[in-house]
């Protein structure tokens, strides 16, 4: 029973499960299908929660390094320009929580991720490996099959871990798991050098509340960049799942916009659209154990979210040093797995889930209605807000 623990994925939930297996003293192989590790999107923020699990594998200081502890929160009319409130960040909340608040580079976190993994003699990473299936072997070992330049490979592992995003190859052979579905809303992504930003929003978390649309954006790599995130609620056309864009096209949402928040949108020549899908936390299992072989899903194959909690890595990071835990303790054969890990983070994260839902229809709402949101968000303060994100934030990790 000595073959590794197999990792499907090396995307930020795959290589941060990998480090945090490898902590407590477990082999790990982590396949991915790519040639070359890269990351695709811009910017993600890293709440306390999460900061506490990368300080547990020994990556926080690096990711630190790379990424931007932003003041506040600076919430706006997307239609006057005027402040609504202001949610403090930096130091509040690391005072608060014993972590920071950090914006990163997705790719900055995966390369702090991917070096740790690299340099950890517990963990391997193979590239070029495209997951093509599993099966049950002896004792109820699982027998997982790749596709490689060379052919075929078939390796045995007492667990197979899928990370391998919202379109998960691993889902797809797991009976009765929920499938990603597109959730009504669009994202499009741009970002810009710091020079060609206001030094005032290279300081903060900007969020733009409009009807239909909000607005997010912050700086990256430690101030040198600037990412913009335009979020959108409409139907999806395209052939596939991200498509560039027509700027003028895309600037039309916004015509009627603050001249402050248009000259931020007008800065990017390019914009690129996603399409957000997710997959619902409650439908369907997390995984499946027992006769069938031990094989769990992580992060966005278990629960691709909305964007709009700012806790899609977070959830992802935090199954992995859970998950890590119960191995230690259970033993990566052990049928008892799969329901302690569902037990452990499906009504979370599913919470979670419904959180980020309702911060969208929140954030989207027009006439009356927003002029109500933003009267009850100036009453309540910034704290005071801030205080509903407590049972996310103040979450840590078990102790290894």
């Amino acid at each position: 029973m000595s073959d590794p623990i197999l990792i499907v994925g090396a995307g930020i939930g795959g290589l941060n499960a990998a480090l945090a297996l490898a902590t407590r003293g477990h082999r790990v192989t982590v396949l991915e299908r790519a040639a070359e590790i890269t990351e695709v999107g811009a910017g993600l923020q890293l709440s306390p929660n999460a900061c506490h699990c990368l300080r547990q594998i020994g990556v926080l200081e690096s990711v630190a390094a790379r990424a931007t502890a932003p003041d506040a929160i600076h919430v706006r009319s997307g239609h006057s320009g005027a402040t609504i409130t202001r949610l403090p960040l930096s130091p509040y909340l690391e005072d608060l929580y014993g972590a920071p608040y950090l914006v990163s580079h997705r790719a900055d976190l995966q390369r702090a991720l991917h070096e740790a993994c690299e340099a950890h003699e517990r963990i391997e990473i193979r590239l070029g490996h495209a997951f093509a299936g599993r099966e049950t072997g002896s004792n109820g070992r699982v027998l997982a099959r790749f596709e490689t330049a060379e052919g075929q490979t078939t390796l045995e592992t007492p667990l197979l871990i899928g990370a391998d995003g919202v379109w998960s190859a691993v889902r797809k052979t797991i009976p009765g798991a929920a499938q990603a579905t597109f959730t009504g809303r669009t994202a499009y992504r741009a970002t810009l050098p710091a020079e060609l930003v206001p030094a005032d929003e290279m300081r903060d978390t900007g969020l733009w509340l409009g009807s239909e649309a909000h607005l997010v954006h912050y700086p990256l790599e430690a101030g040198r960049s600037f990412n913009l995130v335009a979020l959108i609620r409409e139907d999806w056309q395209e052939e596939t799942w991200s498509a560039p864009v027509a700027r003028d096209t895309f600037l039309k949402t916004f015509t009627r916009w603050a001249p402050s928040a248009r000259r931020l949108l007008d800065q990017p020549e390019t914009w690129l659209k996603w399409a957000l899908c997710g997959v619902d936390a409650l439908a369907g299992p997390w995984g499946t154990g027992g006769e069938n072989g031990q094989t769990l899903l992580l992060g966005d194959a278990a629960h691709g979210m909305l964007p709009f909690a700012a806790q899609g890595a977070a959830m992802a990071i935090e199954d992995g040093a859970v998950l890590a835990d119960l191995v230690t303790r259970l033993g990566p054969s052990d049928t008892r797995l799969l329901a302690a890990y569902k037990t452990l983070r499906k009504e979370r994260v599913a919470k979670v889930q419904a959180t980020a839902r309702s911060n969208g229809e929140i954030y989207h709402l027009s006439g009356p209605m927003a002029l109500a949101r933003d009267t009850v968000m100036r009453v309540a303060g910034g704290r005071n807000l801030l205080r509903r994100q407590d049972w996310i934030y103040r979450w840590q990790p078990p102790a290894v």
